[in-house]
């Protein structure tokens, strides 16, 4: 055979589109048509808060983005989620969960519903461990979340301009390097 025979070959290398992707494409809350607030808490829990989920060694915070990671990885095309509040002194997580489609105001809580119990229990339940966190009664069930939602809608964002310019964010920067959000009405 002759050596030369492929020498053009880079030429030809098609990237696999999920390996091109990998869950690393930035959100941009613009090329989503809907977006909800999600509060999730353990079904029949066992737990009182989510810092106890050390005593069946689950660490939460990993747990959550590992899953959030493959979730968004897996169904880039249509959904996104992010985690937007963990507080492990409390019992409940905060996510964002955006849709390239709007969803129809009947069926909001049926899609909701499906994307929770159908597209993020299993990989909490199983793949995270989770099942340690229910009692009985979730288990016979298999429900891993109990969860409640809202939609977001953006607000006018035009206070945000002052005579049309933008005011300028040095002014807040403190003398520690942190900073705050000030909203002035």
């Amino acid at each position: 055979m002759n050596e030369k025979f492929f020498d053009d070959y880079k030429k030809f290398i098609v990237a696999p589109v999920d390996e091109k992707l990998n869950g690393k494409e930035s959100f941009d809350p613009k090329n989503y048509a809907s977006h909800y607030i999600m509060t999730l808490s353990i079904f029949d829990s066992r737990i009182t808060t989510l810092k106890d989920a050390g005593k069946y060694e689950i660490d939460v915070e990993k747990s959550i983005k590992t899953v959030l990671k493959e979730f968004n990885r897996r169904h880039h095309e249509r959904y996104h989620l992010q985690l937007l509040e963990l507080d492990k002194f409390k019992n409940y997580f905060v996510l964002a969960l955006s849709s390239k489609t709007e969803f129809e105001t009947n069926e909001e809580n049926d899609r909701i519903s499906f994307i929770v119990d159908k597209m993020l229990t299993n990989p909490f339940y199983v793949g995270q461990g989770w099942f340690n966190l229910i009692g009985e009664k979730g288990r016979i069930a298999r429900k891993l979340f109990c969860c409640s939602f809202m939609k977001y809608v953006i607000e006018n964002q035009d206070h945000l301009k002052i005579d049309k310019k933008f005011e300028s964010i040095n002014g807040f920067i403190s003398k520690n390097d942190e900073i705050k959000l000030v909203k002035n009405f």
